[in-house]
């Protein structure tokens, strides 16, 4: 029996493709890491200690993962230290302060991996510390990070954390990349100026209270690499931060 070019090509690929997706070869789905470079020591001990509270995690085929309830409870009694933390638009001093780097880190890994995507809830305004669009908060009750294994086998995540950085791997039965992740600007709005006045200061004395940022809007896509649905594109999230006005106190 003669098998043509084409043919073996054809099972050539498949066989390639089904290499991918046998039991036993685990490989690296998807990995991120973001810097700690200019967090507090509050945020940093935080971030780092919620991390590490994921390490070995594994999720099995069609779980839902919950990041509050994995990590547990942000709380002193817990080795958490009070740290800026954004909360209603405002930067506040709170218990676990930093953990929404780790929450938004996690995130881009999970969705390079290829992980069904369950809750995601964005920031008042855009952290610096990820791309817009691809943060990720969560808070003790009811805003979490939630994301279902979609695939046949479990998967596990491993945590690389050090002074300088934290990062996720998410490690399956076959080799990733799974998905390319891409953000989108969809438009930007400059800041306003606000003045106020503050008798401390010296006669003509200027001091920068919030230096501001601008607004943002984007759209995040991604595009599967490998697996059921390669090829395929799809609208992960549209979001809109507003900006964050300058204000300027000034002598009156």
């Amino acid at each position: 029996m003669r098998i043509t070019a084409a043919i073996f090509a054809i099972l050539l690929c498949a066989g390639i493709a089904a290499a991918l997706w046998l039991p036993g070869r685990e490989g690296v789905l998807g990995s991120f890491s973001t810097s700690l470079q200019g967090r507090t020591r509050g945020q940093h001990i935080n971030a780092i200690k919620s991390a590490r509270a994921l390490d070995g995690v594994v999720i099995e085929s069609g779980q839902t993962f919950s990041f509050n309830k994995t990590v547990g409870s942000w709380s002193p009694d817990r080795g958490y230290v009070l740290a800026p933390v954004s909360y209603d638009g405002q930067m506040v001093v709170d218990w676990g302060g930093g953990v929404c780097q780790t929450s938004s880190t996690l995130y881009n890994a999970l969705l390079i991996a290829g992980l069904e995507i369950v809750q995601r809830n964005r920031h008042n305004w855009a952290p610096k510390y990820v791309p817009a669009g691809r943060d990720a908060a969560v808070a003790q009750r009811n805003i979490d990070l939630q994301a279902r294994n979609p695939y046949p086998w479990p998967v596990r995540i491993r945590v690389q954390a050090d002074d300088n950085r934290i990062g996720f791997q998410i490690i399956g039965r076959a080799h990733g990349p799974m998905a390319r992740i891409a953000s989108i600007p969809q438009g930007q709005v400059p800041p306003s100026e606000i003045v106020r006045i503050d008798s401390r200061l010296a006669p003509g004395g200027r001091r920068i209270i919030t230096r501001g940022r601008p607004g943002v809007s984007v759209a995040v896509y991604r595009t599967y690499l490998h697996g059921p649905k390669s090829n395929q594109r799809e609208l992960v999230s549209r979001d809109s931060y507003p900006a964050m006005n300058r204000i300027i106190a000034v002598k009156e």
